[in-house]
């Protein structure tokens, strides 16, 4: 073979390599495009273009008069398209620029004109397409810089981005704040009712389409959520604000004056067991309190002298004494110990009287002396009782009680029954205690505390909380008749005679003084106290169940001397404020010239108000009505709108207002607090249930 034969063959050779190679490439380039295109596609699309979530606004959580105690208010986050449709020419972005820098340094104080300005003209010789502008705007800031330069050209125009968010706030700031509770995602567990109703509260949340530009952040495609957010649903909480403003002041007042530690005090109704208050304070700072915890239902500690009522119920329960019996006070002799009297010896004394007078000694012999030869006998009835389980709450944290019986590891033959009898060896909450005396006052039936009444989503009910009777029947009536005697005894003529007595009305109740065991270092490390009054009003009628706990105060620490006057402010001003309370008083009437001022909302209501106000209704009306000022009397005009059309709410308060757009099934945004001032869909118009209506009060 020629040398030139030798190279024709090789030059095809190496032409022929080219074109499989060729036609590999090919076929590779039409297996991607064709083959795997949607996958990398795909691909390509999720590195510029993602779906983030849009938070939902969280549900309201109400007090059992409708003020609100948690609330969710939008907050908006402002950016700005430098390339939008309305100054694409630049004639007309820096005709105006400089106005607008104007307006935003006028408005925001932050920055002056020259340095808006300058954000602004760099903003637009990067091409930016999501130039912030200010975070945290309210609302009410929003509807001024929409009228600014620039922005005022429109929605997509005027290139301003808004970005909603949504902030929570406690319109009463520190009033039931712990009851309330919070929403954190770092705290792993739920604090409050914001935390043990979350998935009630939160509601669904939105999807918004978002896509990365330079700098790698993301901006919306769209200024409308692709798919909206469901608002979260709302709680009918069971604390009246005024008896829980009461409730506050009270306990601060008297830890800032006592020096304690820490206290917490808990009001609740008798017959449903629903908790009117709430308040926990821990010391910060000298004469500085902030709720940091939540002693009600997680503070278990000995209860001391409150807890005596469970060893005379169980006493009384088994006949093994009368009120009348007479027993020896002063000092008690048991192995190892000597049980004390604080205030020294009263004599030999009648049971009541023992009672009254909080006598440790008396109360531990008589447990030991009849129960000693069977001691599982006493702490059965703890145990029938429930006094050792949990009370299955409606907010989360509640601690574990601990009682003791004879199969215990720790039981001691010797001396865990006296000192069981007077409320040692034992861990209790102050509402666990409580809900005991509750029952007693509810003539034996014992209810779980309630918290929620009710949660509504647009005003219509989703689910009713009911009271729950974890025991009907304590003990017998007659145990019950001479307890209520002996709690009322206490008041009138022991130890809480000079404190908490009220002419006005009675009240029935214990004091309490226990040391507290300083960890695991015991009694005898430090000497520590805790005061506490756990009682009921008024005694005759039991309306109110309410206990009052101060932890290591620093002046004094009987009960009666610090938890006392707590108590006795508090029932003062519950009775005082409870008209319910005061039927049998003599009605006066006073004349006047023109009626109070009276929001549009639900007749029954104001009626009632001016019921008890002495005004006279001029005729019936069943409907939610507007009020007119006469002197002649009140005058409802009944409210009505047809089926299928928006109601009208102007006028309206915040309750009112939700429950009628909510009964004509329209979902409803607030703004503002006070009285509808505005809405933004007119009363009378044709729209579908299910459509938002935004509501402006002020």
């Amino acid at each position: 073979m020629s040398i030139r034969t030798n190279i024709l063959l090789r030059v095809y050779l190496a032409f022929g390599l080219i074109v499989v190679f060729a036609f590999a490439v090919l076929f590779q380039l039409c297996h991607v495009q064709f083959g795997q295109g949607k996958k990398w596609r795909a691909m390509a699309d999720s590195l510029s273009t993602r779906y983030v979530n849009v938070e939902a606004a969280r549900g309201n959580i109400f007090a059992v008069d409708g003020s609100l105690l948690a609330t969710s208010v939008p907050e908006y986050e402002l950016h700005m398209d430098m390339l939008a449709g309305g100054i694409a020419d630049d004639k007309i972005f820096y005709n105006k620029v400089d106005s607008l820098a104007d307006k935003l340094s006028a408005f925001f104080g932050d920055k002056s004109s020259r340095e808006y300005a300058s954000i602004l003209r760099q903003a637009r010789r990067d091409s930016s397409r999501y130039q912030l502008i200010r975070r945290k705007v309210s609302y009410q800031e929003l509807k001024k810089i929409r009228k600014f330069p620039i922005f005022c050209l429109g929605k997509y125009k005027g290139g301003l981005i808004i970005i909603q968010k949504n902030k929570r706030i406690l319109p009463f700031r520190s009033l039931a704040a712990r009851t309330i509770g919070y929403k954190n995602e770092n705290v792993k567990n739920a604090v409050g009712l914001e935390g043990a109703y979350a998935d009630y509260i939160n509601g669904e949340s939105g999807k918004r389409l978002v896509q990365r530009i330079a700098g790698g952040v993301w901006m919306p495609v769209n200024q409308d959520d692709e798919i909206a957010p469901k608002d979260g649903a709302d709680i009918i909480s069971t604390i009246d604000v005024n008896f829980q403003d009461v409730a506050q002041e009270a306990l601060k007042k008297q830890l800032i004056k006592s020096q304690a530690d820490h206290g917490t005090v808990i009001l609740m109704e008798v017959a449903t067991g629903e908790v009117r208050a709430v308040a926990n304070y821990t010391k910060v700072a000298p004469d500085q309190y902030e709720e940091k915890f939540n002693y009600a239902i997680a503070g278990n500690q000995d209860p001391g002298s409150t807890f005596k009522l469970a060893s005379y119920m169980a006493l009384l329960e088994d006949k093994m004494v009368d009120t009348t019996t007479m027993v020896g006070t002063g000092n008690y002799q048991i192995p190892h110990h000597t049980i004390k009297d604080s205030h020294g010896s009263i004599g030999v004394v009648t049971v009541k009287k023992a009672f009254e007078e909080s006598s440790n000694a008396a109360v531990a012999y008589l447990v030991n002396k009849s129960y000693h030869n069977d001691q599982e006998k006493f702490t059965d009835h703890l145990y029938d009782w429930k006094l050792n389980e949990k009370m299955g709450l409606q907010i989360p944290g509640e601690a574990q009680p601990v009682v003791k019986n004879p199969s215990s590891h720790s039981w001691s033959n010797a001396m865990s029954l006296p000192q069981m009898a007077y409320g040692y060896e034992m861990q209790l909450t102050p509402l666990k205690m409580l809900s005991f005396y509750n029952a007693v006052a509810n003539n034996g039936r014992y209810v779980t505390p309630v918290f929620v009444r009710e949660i509504r989503r647009l005003g219509q009910p989703v689910e009713k909380f009911e009271t729950r009777v974890a025991n009907p029947k304590l003990c017998s009536d007659e145990t019950l008749r001479k307890l209520h005697a002996m709690l009322e005894g206490v008041v009138d003529e022991g130890t809480g005679k000079n404190i908490i007595y009220n002419p006005l009305y009675r009240i029935a109740g214990k004091t309490g003084t226990a040391q507290v065991a300083d960890g695991n270092r015991g009694y005898k490390a430090k000497r520590q106290y805790q005061a506490s009054f756990c009682g009921y009003f008024p005694a005759d009628k039991p309306k109110y169940s309410l206990i009052v706990v101060i932890n290591d105060p620093k002046n004094g620490y009987y009960g009666a001397l610090v938890a006392g006057p707590v108590f006795r402010e508090i029932a003062d001003k519950v009775y005082s404020s409870d008209l319910e309370m005061h039927q049998n008083l003599p009605t006066h009437y006073v004349g006047n010239t023109e009626m109070p001022k009276v929001k549009t909302g639900n007749v029954k209501a104001v009626q009632q108000v001016y019921n008890k106000l002495g005004v006279k209704a001029l005729y019936a009306s069943n409907a939610m009505a507007k009020v007119p000022d006469t002197s002649n009397g009140i005058a409802p005009q009944d409210i009505t709108y047809k089926r299928g059309t928006v109601p009208a709410v102007t006028g309206m308060g915040l309750s009112d207002a939700l429950y009628v757009l909510g009964n004509a099934g329209y979902k409803t945004t607030v703004r503002g607090s006070g009285v509808v001032a505005r809405q933004s869909v007119a009363g009378g118009s044709l729209m579908p249930k299910g459509s938002k209506i935004t509501i402006e009060l002020e």
